[in-house]
């Protein structure tokens, strides 16, 4: 069976940042939305990505970004993996892999077992999908909420893509999560969080330990 991979999303220190790289992390994921308590700013990005090169894959997490912003995140940040977390269109993810050369990942939100044929579409010209909650009514988040939804419909799902668990994840339920959704891929953000957007270093090593021994 091969390993969980796991990505610590929504890292904004260089404390919690090593914290993940140590503990094994293979992807970190760089918030670039400023409504997100886990926002960072370009050069925060380019530090935060400067320790994370070569030691695990950076993922730069964007929502309904223009051309010119993610360009400005290639330029300066040099991400490996864009993500997509908003409501952008398929046609939108491949013009942006095109143009910016990096692998891409799509997070589709999901409540219910139909909004499971969307990622369908989309695995078309995503690297990867990323399946997470959908966020709770009047939130300006489109992720990082800690809500969490049915993992068993994501077993047996065949989208001849990866695809990534997120949404509500933590310490004590990663591993059912894994087993019960069939996903060798989980996300965390907020499960790792002592304050809304302040990531916990000893949630990070115990989330990353309880995810890999699954």
């Amino acid at each position: 069976m091969s390993e969980i991979i796991v990505k610590i999303c929504g890292l904004s220190t260089e404390d919690t940042m090593e914290t993940a790289l140590d503990a094994g992390a293979d992807m970190v994921g760089l918030m670039f939305f400023p409504k997100s308590p886990r926002h960072v700013s370009l050069s925060q990005a380019c530090r935060l990505a400067d320790m994370a090169r070569g030691r695990a894959e950076i993922v730069a997490v964007t929502v309904n970004m223009d051309l010119d912003g993610l360009s400005r995140i290639k330029e300066v940040v040099n991400p490996d993996t864009f993500q997509f977390h908003g409501s952008e269109a398929p046609e939108a993810c491949a013009a942006a892999k095109v143009m910016h050369g990096t692998k891409l990942m799509k997070a589709v939100s999901v409540s219910e077992k139909s909004d499971l044929e969307q990622a369908h579409y989309y695995s078309v010209v995503a690297d990867r999908i990323l399946f997470d909650a959908k966020p709770p009514k009047g939130s300006d988040l489109p992720g990082g909420n800690g809500v969490s939804y049915d993992w068993t419909m994501l077993k047996d799902l065949d989208l001849k893509k990866p695809f990534m668990l997120s949404g509500g994840l933590d310490p004590d339920n990663v591993a059912d999560a894994i087993r019960l959704s069939g996903t060798r891929e989980v996300d965390v953000s907020s499960g790792v969080e002592s304050a809304k957007g302040v990531k916990d270093n000893d949630l990070i090593r115990a989330f990353m330990a309880a995810a890999k021994s699954a």
